[in-house]
């Protein structure tokens, strides 16, 4: 177990949380969080372009001239590639972009993640991360408290929270998730990773 502080709502410190150290406190694999990151990207790629070749384009079917005889160069029809309005040569079709990664690597990854942040001093555990109201006002305070103004912030939020997710949700540079969205990619890409003690547990149920 690794012992890590927390942070109150000021900004202070308020104690400290007992965290896995098979989540939390493990040497980074950084070819496998590289390995994730790209799949989930390659995922996201729809895939949908498409063009026509040059039996797809309308038209043609008739030898333009004769073969021999016309001292031009030989031509077999008028939707070749080298035509105006003829089919386009080797170019994009429809199809799937998707790499693999199987699940011990996706939880490696999140892993690796997660103890990197920790080393690096860029994960921010708060005490109770919670708001009565969806008032970005005090998003903008818990931020400021934090020292986190100006940084590109993910804010891990429960996945019933609805008011910490609206309150958060219009900050520039912040992105802010549910825990069942959690990823490699959203958890690497920041400056800062703040989630609450109790998110912190879930995460390291789902992981560990």
């Amino acid at each position: 177990m690794s012992k890590i502080e927390v942070k109150n709502v000021e900004g202070k410190a308020a104690g400290e949380v007992e965290l896995s150290s098979d989540v939390f406190g493990i040497e980074p694999n950084i070819p496998v969080v590289h390995q994730v990151v790209v799949a989930y990207e390659a995922s996201l790629r729809q895939g949908t372009h498409s063009v026509k070749n040059r039996h797809e384009v309308s038209g043609g079917g008739v030898k333009p001239w004769r073969q021999k005889g016309t001292g031009r160069a030989r031509q077999g029809s008028i939707r070749a590639g080298q035509w105006v309005g003829g089919g386009v040569i080797f170019g994009p079709q429809v199809r799937s972009h998707a790499k693999r990664a199987n699940n011990k690597e996706k939880k490696l990854a999140m892993r690796s993640v997660l103890s990197g942040k920790l080393a690096d001093g860029e994960l921010v555990l708060v005490d109770e991360l919670k708001f009565e109201a969806p008032k970005t006002k005090q998003a903008v305070a818990l931020l400021s408290a934090l020292a986190l103004d100006g940084k590109r912030v993910t804010v891990v939020v429960d996945d019933e929270d609805i008011n910490t997710y609206l309150a958060f949700r219009n900050l520039p540079k912040v992105n802010v998730i549910g825990v069942s969205e959690s990823n490699t990619r959203n958890l690497l890409d920041n400056g800062a990773l703040v989630m609450s003690a109790a998110v912190a547990k879930q995460l390291e149920e789902v992981l560990a």
